[in-house]
């Protein structure tokens, strides 16, 4: 197996002689379910065909967990296929058992231990606190969150009030200085226009007075260049 790939992990060789008597057991459902036994059969009168799957089937088995081994660990350490592959067949199933190379899972009992008991004592109340805690804040907690989001939304929506008042009131304010103002740049402009009308009307009093004026002064004019002239011909 490459080394960048990770090995599966086993914990205890009965690990792996638990995977290969599955999938041993699952073959020789599979098989008695397809080649069922025949009624009336001696020992001694075996079903060739059914011989013949079986061994295929288990050096299919056999070739499997040989190729698989190398990918395996147990504690940490290689894994030999060797003892733990061993030919079987269906027929023959009280031979394999007695068979001390096939491995089967053993169980193994530890001496009683005072502290262990009285620990696990400990961890039983610890977790009926636990399960009595859970249950009174399912009862408490409900209520409390409930109430307190409803003071929340209480003062959020009195918050949001008097800040819709201030705004309403610093408008207000606004608009009536903007009106005053307003008021004012209108009286100033009334006054400016007054001066300005005045000095319009004081404006056509002169050029009227002008245009009054303007042919006797012309005749003056005229009068008094034909009098030059007369005065630089006579010279």
């Amino acid at each position: 197996m490459d080394a960048v790939h990770r090995k599966i992990e086993l914990q205890a060789p009965e690990d792996f002689a638990y995977l290969i008597n599955n999938v041993r057991r699952a073959a020789a459902d599979s098989i008695n379910a397809a080649f069922p036994p025949v009624e009336g059969a001696t020992d001694d009168g075996e079903d060739e065909l059914r011989v013949r799957i079986e061994k295929m089937v288990n050096d299919y088995i056999l070739q499997t967990f040989t190729l698989a081994a190398p990918n395996l660990s147990i504690n940490g350490l290689p894994v030999d296929p060797a003892r733990f592959l061993q030919p079987s067949s269906s027929s023959s199933s009280s031979s394999s058992s007695s068979d001390p190379s096939y491995l089967t899972p053993e169980e193994h009992y530890e001496p009683f231990d005072a502290r262990k008991r009285y620990r696990i004592e400990e961890l039983a109340r610890e977790e009926e606190d636990l399960l009595r805690s859970i249950a009174a804040l399912k009862r408490r907690v409900p209520g409390k969150v409930a109430n307190t989001w409803a003071s929340n939304t209480k003062a959020g929506v009195a918050a949001d009030e008097a800040a819709l008042e201030a705004a309403r009131a610093r408008m207000a304010a606004d608009g009536a200085a903007a009106v005053r103002k307003t008021l004012e740049g209108v009286g100033a402009a009334g006054e400016r226009q007054a001066e300005v009308e005045r000095g319009f009307g004081r404006a056509v009093e002169a050029l009227g007075r002008l245009k009054r004026d303007m042919p006797s002064t012309v005749a003056r004019m005229e009068r008094a260049r034909v009098a030059g002239g007369y005065v630089v011909t006579e010279r």
